[in-house]
């Protein structure tokens, strides 16, 4: 097993000193192959699970009273903070909702994605700075020496977004973390980047999917979770027949707002 969530809850603690949960007894599993799809509506807990995966949420405020994280067998949550930093973008690639947010906007493209491969690859400069290049053309980037020029803000959304998939995949790791990864995209670059991250991602690796869109589920997951008001409410291993005739009716009213919106 790839990566086992057992009965994991998350809160976070205001300066009052009151907790308020934001995950409770989450139960997940993801083997190697697989795109586990978590849904929900935003508050839901989906991204708090998924950021607490690779401990990347701020602690304080956010803790956890209970619960295992084990990625292939070594639970996350008592993994000394040197090795966890050597999982992640190695062991662990994410690629986050904003990349203008993650990406450094005082450095240029290329040599963000040098100092990644330098951080978890031995290797010369030289040889990081041409698998560098190479990613940016594996992610659809036409004008590779231009893009690895060039600062954020001066690249489309849709590029920035391209080069965090580049940032994500590019060391091979067993696990990538997609959080809401085509929200900010128009629906031409959504469907590119969709399938820029089902062609690059290794079979061998998983994929745990975040995103309110039961769309991009659908075109992606090979397994789902439904989450709302931090617990997960309805699982299946077949989305095909969730779509068909889901269990909860929270997930129903998800489907028929779907719909509807598909509709207008």
């Amino acid at each position: 097993m790839l990566l086992k969530i057992e009965d994991l809850s998350v809160s976070f603690r205001n300066d009052d000193g009151e907790e308020n949960p934001a995950a409770i007894d989450v139960d997940l599993e993801l083997e190697r192959g697989q795109v586990l799809g978590i849904v929900g509506e935003s508050g839901s807990g989906k991204s708090t699970v998924s950021m607490s995966v690779a401990r990347l949420l701020p602690s304080p405020p956010a803790f956890y009273p209970k619960g295992r994280i084990l990625f292939d067998g070594e639970d996350m949550l008592t993994m000394p903070l040197e090795k966890l930093r050597r999982k992640r973008g190695k062991n662990i690639g994410v690629i986050f909702q904003d990349p203008m947010g993650s990406l450094s906007p005082l450095h240029r493209i290329g040599d963000q994605l040098v100092e990644t491969i330098l951080l978890h690859e031995r290797m010369t400069k030289a040889a990081a700075q041409t698998m560098a290049l190479e990613w940016l053309g594996k992610v659809g980037i036409r004008d590779v020496p231009v893009t690895a020029r060039a600062y954020p803000h001066e690249l489309s959304g849709g590029m920035q977004q391209r080069v965090m998939i580049a940032m994500g995949l590019m060391l091979g790791p067993d696990l990538v973390i997609a959080d809401e990864p085509t929200t900010a995209l128009d629906v031409t670059v959504q469907a590119q980047v969709l399938r820029l991250m089902k062609d690059l991602h290794r079979a061998n690796s998983g994929v745990l999917l975040i995103t309110h869109d039961l769309g991009v589920v659908s075109q992606m997951a090979t397994r789902l979770a439904v989450m709302k008001s931090g617990r997960v409410v309805e699982r299946s291993d077949n989305p095909a027949e969730f779509f068909a005739a889901p269990r909860h009716p929270y997930s129903q009213g998800l489907i028929r707002e779907a719909r509807k919106m598909e509709l207008k």
